[in-house]
């Protein structure tokens, strides 16, 4: 007896071993590129630093030169603006996924199609789009001219900056939420629109009272992921308008950062935003996850 029980603390201990393995490289991974960098990232908020030399210790100097920084809010202004792209494109890939749900012909090769660009590199579709948006021999302009619209300079225009660079990223980023959609909306127990129908219910109402909140977990899962990403948003503005745009009119928040930080050699500076911006992703996070508490249903 003892000896069975000491051979199944002997494989305990080495399933507990293999277990701590496996968990320990996305641990380090986090620390090491995570956690660490941005503890560092905070002490370097309050101090005057190139990179390079020695990091003096300023206090909130950085935080009092943010607030005055007109350049700051402007770029937090852009940042904001261009999440307008989040709910079109989640109404966009919801309607897309009723389509292909509905089992019309090719629906693979549909799905292979919108999710192309979900795959792809950012820098080679943001260089794509830049040539499309120009104001001489872009194709946008060349479809506009079809129908005797003469388009602007898409991304040289402080008035359509903006929209070109949420129009892209809701074409980039329709592929992916598509598909969660579509998996979300299979996992529908057909019962329910049976019952509906049998109640008389009509297909507005299936959709409303039935799908809508099936899906309404997925909703919330790529809105939350779609702000963070969105707050984060870089490649495409430095590939397509790398100088911030015509009076700074599409340059990102993290842009400014990475500029500050190895532009101008701010890291401090620079630092200071990150945490600023950091603030704001929790903040904003936070107040979705109770507005999902609060309207969350419960299934029998």
């Amino acid at each position: 007896m003892k000896r069975r029980r000491s051979h199944q603390s002997s494989l305990y201990r080495k399933e507990k071993i293999y277990a701590y393995l496996f968990i320990s490289a996305p641990v380090i991974g986090f620390l090491v590129f995570t956690f660490v960098p941005s503890l560092y990232s905070l002490y370097g908020a309050f101090t005057d630093w190139n990179g390079l030399g020695q990091m003096n210790f300023i206090g909130l100097d950085n935080f009092k030169a943010l607030f005055k920084d007109e350049y700051f809010y402007k770029a937090m202004y852009n940042t904001i603006f261009m999440m307008i792209g989040i709910p079109i494109g989640v109404v966009l890939s919801l309607l897309l996924a009723l389509a292909l749900n509905r089992g019309v012909p090719g629906t693979n090769v549909f799905r292979v199609i919108y999710y192309i660009p979900v795959i792809s590199s950012i820098a080679a579709i943001s260089i794509l789009w830049q040539w499309a948006y120009n104001g001489d021999y872009g194709l946008v302009n060349q479809f506009l001219g079809f129908f005797s619209i003469k388009g602007p300079n898409w991304l040289q225009n402080v008035h359509t900056v903006k929209p070109a660079l949420i129009i892209m990223a809701v074409w980039k980023g329709l592929g992916y939420t598509m598909l969660l959609y579509l998996a979300a909306l299979q996992s529908v127990p057909k019962t329910f629109y049976e019952a509906a129908k049998l109640d008389g219910a009509n297909a507005l109402q299936s959709f409303w009272y039935i799908t809508l909140p099936m899906v309404k977990p997925v909703t919330f899962f790529i809105i939350v992921t779609s702000v963070i990403g969105g707050a984060q948003i870089f490649t495409e503005i430095d590939v397509m308008t790398p100088n911030g745009g015509p009076e700074f009119s599409s340059a990102s928040i993290v842009w400014y950062i990475w500029q500050k930080a190895f532009g101008n050699f701010q890291l401090g500076y620079a630092s200071a935003m990150a945490v600023i911006l950091g603030i704001f992703i929790f903040i904003v996070t936070y107040i979705q996850f109770r507005l999902n508490e609060r309207s969350r249903f419960d299934m029998d």
